[in-house]
């Protein structure tokens, strides 16, 4: 080789070298901490999820805080308390909550209607049924209860299934009647916290997510589709119960509105761990990974999952485009 041909071959081969410097790693395995904060009704799941995901992604340490999606996203709001994912069981959460200010996206991936949980130990477990539990609800030695609509949506979700409940029999005045019989103590923070009481007798009734019953092993009553926030095809009846929370400032108000039940999930912008976020949501909505989990546990999944508009996919993490698709 002569001089001048060592010359070129040895600035071919730093040439080389420096694209392949300012590439990267390529398709770098994830690792590292992954918080993800989820709905109290995802607990199950999210678990199975876990543990296949760090089956496959050994390197990643997943950290999973469940409990009321309201709280869970006040705790990013307003205490700054550092998430990669966020899973609500209200997709409006992250809409009003978190968009556009801590995340860009908000990809719609699940449903779940709501129906009225028991036990074989509850008062009159024998008789109730879709025609008389509301007449059950009311009677002195009944004790029910559901979550806190403040802080989880299932809370505001169980008082929609009863405003609806009135409006679909034309029984007026039957949600007071309901809720007169249902003492401030009955209200739980979270919606999960409830299944314990029942299980341990404390509690005869309470309203949750059918997934949340089926996997349990709860005995459950299910509601008309007029009732039970199941049916997107509902929504305009859904749209005529309204329940006032708590707003995202102290002291402040806003009014729910009834609609069918959707999950959201984002990714933060100010994630801690983004390429192991991304890989796991790549992994939740793969409709043989996460998605299936899902429906395997009783709760229907949105395939392929969806956001609102197209500057949403856009705001998509690469690796998730694909597996989204844009629908209002």
């Amino acid at each position: 080789m002569n001089s001048v041909t060592c010359v070129w071959s040895i600035k071919a081969l730093m040439a080389a070298l420096f694209v392949f410097i300012l590439a990267g790693p390529v398709c770098a395995e994830p690792s590292g901490k992954l918080v993800i904060f989820h709905a109290g009704s995802l607990a199950v799941p999210f678990g199975d999820m876990e543990k296949a995901f760090e089956a496959k992604y050994p390197k990643v340490d997943i950290q999973r805080e469940s409990g009321g999606s309201t709280k869970l996203a006040r705790m990013i709001t307003e205490l700054g308390k550092p998430a990669d994912i966020m899973a609500s069981a209200d997709y409006l959460v992250i809409d009003e909550m978190l968009v556009p200010g801590f995340a860009g996206w908000n990809a719609r991936f699940a449903t779940n209607q709501i129906v009225l949980c028991y036990t074989p130990q509850s008062k009159y477990a024998a008789e109730i049924n879709d025609k008389n539990w509301t007449e059950i609800l009311q009677r002195p030695d009944v004790v029910w209860g559901h979550s806190d609509p403040n802080l989880d949506p299932c809370g505001y979700r169980s008082l929609m299934t009863v405003q609806l409940a009135e409006k679909f029999s034309g029984q007026a005045g039957l949600y007071d009647k309901i809720l007169a019989n249902r003492p401030e103590k009955n209200v739980r923070p979270k919606s999960v916290e409830l299944i314990s009481m029942l299980e341990s007798g404390n509690m005869d009734y309470a309203f949750e997510y059918m997934s949340v019953a089926v996997q349990h092993g709860l005995k459950f009553v299910a509601f008309d589709d007029h009732i039970n926030l199941g049916n997107y095809a509902m929504d305009p009846f859904y749209a005529t119960a309204v329940v006032k929370v708590t707003g995202k400032e102290p002291g402040t108000f806003m009014e729910m509105k009834g609609s069918s039940i959707t999950y959201g999930v984002t990714m933060l912008k100010n994630a801690p761990n983004p390429e192991a976020a991304e890989a796991f949501l790549a992994y939740l909505l793969d409709e043989n990974g996460g998605l299936k989990i899902l429906k395997d546990q009783g709760q229907p999944p949105i395939m392929p999952a969806s956001v609102a508009t197209q500057d949403m996919h856009t705001a998509l993490p690469q690796g998730l485009k694909t597996l989204v698709k844009v629908s209002k």
